[in-house]
């Protein structure tokens, strides 16, 4: 692997921090650095996605026909590092990173033309509509039923644990449109627009007291069949290729990096601290060459593949690593309670600063327990780890 940046892209990064130390507001930026969840509030990722949409720079893998960059791995490497290094927030991956491949790659001519501009400025904010209360990683096990009724379905279910779906204009979600021997056949991806009548979306509270995770209740609620992705009863098939997208093909390792940075100025004084920062710095390196790997593979065209599994588990057990050694770092200003101060990534209810408004302690502190809570789930989310080691041991070890 080349590891050695050409002068073509040497001059690359230059531009992009060029452009973020322009583009980047002080809001957007403290954003970035305060997030206590892995999505940014819609009010910000929007925001931020608008800036890069005008640069013509929000969706760097998608290919340059759709409103994509074009760009190489390597580029799209450096653009998350410096997006990274300088406090950029994410933007919301349920449109842009999971549902835009899935149409690129699923869709009909009239569905890209539709959906893909809105999505990519930001018009249309979406959110992803498969966990059901029975059915989370066993997600063949789903029952939201989809009836054909003329040239509509009309759908009737409950999904829950949907990101952002307060805030979303549409949903993409699994439905079953069939009853049959083998679960994973009968199953129907379709996209719905949330104002819909017969839509209802209830909040879920975070540990942290953030409402990010929502419930969505549908009642008779009427879809045309145009809005099916793939074919009917092959929803199987759309929903594998995007959770390859869901679960890899990013950029972890450069936000990891910063992580690290924030949890040294803390501390250096507790006993073996350094040596177990070292070992999360080593293993940050380690995936960063996989992720490079991966990108170079969709660079060429290729889907994540089972690799994707091995970056999702990495990746979050990773996360929580980090969660922890920040929180033993913080110490005693850890523990207060301080929404204020942060940018979390949804409302927090009936919460009233204390102290005229001002922080307790460091600012790399404020962090520190919200995103603690938040990891808890990164290793059931997506798919739970367990559910990646048996795609792994069956995919690539062929057990």
């Amino acid at each position: 692997m080349q590891i050695a940046w050409s002068d073509d892209e040497r001059a690359f990064r230059t531009e992009v921090r060029t452009f973020l130390d322009d583009a980047l507001t002080p809001e957007l930026r403290a954003a970035g650095r305060n997030m206590t969840s892995v999505y940014a509030h819609p009010t910000i990722s929007l925001t931020w996605q608008r800036i890069l949409h005008a640069k013509g720079w929000a969706a760097p893998a998608w290919p340059v026909e759709y409103g994509g960059c074009g760009w190489s791995a390597a580029r799209r490497s450096i653009f998350a590092a410096e997006l990274s290094a300088a406090g950029a927030p994410p933007l919301s991956p349920m449109g842009l990173g999971m549902c835009g491949p899935v149409l690129i790659g699923h869709g009909t001519p009239q569905q890209k033309t539709r959906f893909l501009p809105r999505m990519l400025s930001g018009e249309d904010l979406w959110c992803q509509g498969y966990s059901e209360p029975g059915s989370g990683s066993d997600l063949a096990a789903l029952q939201m039923s989809a009836r054909a009724d003329g040239d509509d379905f009309i759908c009737n279910g409950h999904k829950i644990w949907t990101t952002h779906a307060n805030a979303a204009d549409w949903i993409f979600c699994l439905v079953r449109t069939s009853q049959e021997k083998i679960r994973q056949l009968g199953i129907t991806f379709i996209l719905i627009d949330m104002t819909t009548p017969g839509v209802e979306v209830r909040p879920i509270i975070s540990l942290s007291g953030e409402h990010i995770q929502n419930e969505v209740f549908f009642t008779d609620v009427r879809v045309p069949k145009t809005n099916v992705v793939g074919a009917v009863g092959d929803g199987w098939t759309v929903a594998k290729y995007l959770m390859q997208f869901e679960r890899g093909g990013g950029s972890s390792a450069p936000g990891f990096r910063t992580r690290l940075a924030k949890i040294r100025a803390m501390t250096t004084d507790l006993d073996g601290f350094a040596g177990r920062l070292a070992d999360a710095a080593i293993a940050v390196d380690a995936l960063e060459a996989v992720e490079m790997r991966v990108m170079a593979g969709l660079a060429s065209g290729q889907a994540p593949g089972p690799e994707s599994s091995m970056l999702k588990t990495v990746g979050t057990e990773l996360s929580q690593r980090l969660t922890e050694l920040s929180l033993e770092a913080a110490g005693v200003y850890g523990a207060p309670f301080q929404p204020h101060a942060v940018h979390a990534g949804g409302p927090t209810y009936g919460f009233v600063p204390p102290n005229d408004g001002q922080a307790v302690g460091p600012s790399d502190a404020w962090t520190a327990a919200p995103k603690y809570f938040h990891d808890r789930a990164g290793s059931i989310y997506a798919g739970t780890n367990e559910i990646q080691r048996n795609i792994m041991a069956k995919a690539i070890l062929g057990l």
